[in-house]
């Protein structure tokens, strides 16, 4: 099946929905048995989404586990209450103490929190690497590397990483591969393809798509399933019905919004990238961004979500250009249907291995779905307010 019709079938096995189009919501904690054998019988196969527990799941949350894994691959999908959790969650269930991981440079600032946090508490190190060092990532693995984090552009930087260079080094030393795919998608990234192990989602975003969830997805490869499975549940991770079921109604439009989202942010990158104002646009699909070339060779598109950098600004000018934005708002997180904008004054001090690409103030753009005219008077009014002050 094509991917637009995928979004529509997937998870939505008649065992799950019964003779209606959508998975009901299950709210449930306790599952109960009519005979000792039936328990029995549950026990021996909870692992196979058969009712056991409510943490263990239900047909709401199968149901979006297995479409999950149709349309980005894996033998199975935990959930999480949230992206972050994901992350924090597929780390813990394949590190201990005396480990070492490595973790890309640009990754997500919470991310590299809970590395120079949590890990650290548990005795696991944790090595900062260049977003663009490819093969030569071998350089860096040590005999106690249990995991190489991929984030696929960065966060903030956008910079496109040689996943399968990347993947094939750690491979070669045993390391496992974790990519965050929250910007490819499973429409325009496929990790199983490219060597990632494990994939995660900040589901949050993309999937959802409105703004109104917080939810997390890791999908695995059959050799590291069982694991991610049974670790993610002795530690207690589980994801609320409701959430679940607006994640798989957002799966149904994923692929309609996702192009309006690409077109409308392209239509503002090229604005940008012709502003005196502006130093330069970070954007995976234009020839200036770093790895442009491996984002033509291993993406199928682009999203809302990219950067741009002033050339100058003062706290009173960057608050002038923020302050009076009509359509862009300022919030964290992305992925919704609405435009955001997040300014960024000292990238340096969330780099460690790489400097700052420039002196100037970030700002990152996520481009709604609103009609790109206005958003381009919105950012025009900003920029003037920007030249005054």
């Amino acid at each position: 099946m094509k991917k637009e019709t995928r979004l529509v079938d997937a998870g939505r096995r008649k065992e799950w929905t019964g003779k209606v189009v959508n998975p009901p919501v299950y709210h449930a904690s306790t599952v109960i048995f009519d005979t000792l054998a039936d328990m029995k019988n549950a026990i021996r196969h909870r692992e196979k989404n058969h009712l056991y527990y409510g943490r263990r799941g239900t047909p709401t949350q199968f149901a979006f586990q297995d479409a999950l894994c149709e349309l980005e691959g894996g033998a199975g999908c935990a959930l999480y209450p949230s992206g972050l959790a994901a992350i924090s969650g597929a780390i813990l269930s394949f590190v201990e103490s005396g480990d070492h991981i490595l973790m890309v440079d640009g990754a997500y600032e919470p991310t590299r929190s809970f590395c120079d946090t949590v890990l650290k508490r548990m005795g696991v190190e944790t090595t900062y690497y260049d977003p663009l060092i490819g093969a030569e990532i071998r350089k860096l693995l040590r005999p106690n590397t249990r995991v190489v984090f991929v984030e696929s552009p960065c966060s903030l930087t956008m910079e496109v990483q040689d996943v399968p260079a990347i993947a094939k080094a750690a491979h070669d030393h045993g390391a496992i591969v974790m990519m965050d795919n929250t910007w490819g998608t499973p429409l325009y990234f496929k990790p199983f393809e490219h060597g990632v192990d494990i994939s995660i989602q900040a589901a949050t975003k993309y999937i959802v798509g409105h703004s109104d969830v917080m939810l997390g997805t890791a999908t695995a490869t059959p050799e590291h399933w069982d694991q991610l499975r049974e670790m993610s549940f002795q530690m207690g991770y589980c994801a609320a019905p409701d959430d679940v079921y607006l994640a798989l109604r957002g799966l149904r439009t994923l692929g309609l919004r996702l192009k309006q989202h690409q077109e409308n942010a392209l239509i503002l990158a090229r604005w940008l990238e012709e502003r005196e104002e502006v130093d330069h646009v970070r954007h995976p699909a234009l020839p200036g961004c770093p790895g442009h070339d491996i984002w033509k060779r291993d993406f199928t598109g682009s999203c809302g979500l990219f950067s741009f950098f002033l050339k100058q600004g003062s706290e009173k000018a960057l608050a002038a250009f923020l302050d009076g934005m009509q359509h862009f708002k300022m919030g964290f997180s992305w992925g919704g249907y609405e435009s955001l904008i997040l300014p960024v004054q000292n990238i340096a001090r969330i780099r460690t291995a790489t400097p700052a690409p420039t002196s100037g103030p970030l700002i990152r753009l996520h481009v709604g779905i609103e009609h790109p005219d206005d958003l381009i008077a919105d950012l025009e009014q900003g920029f003037k307010r920007l030249r005054a002050n």
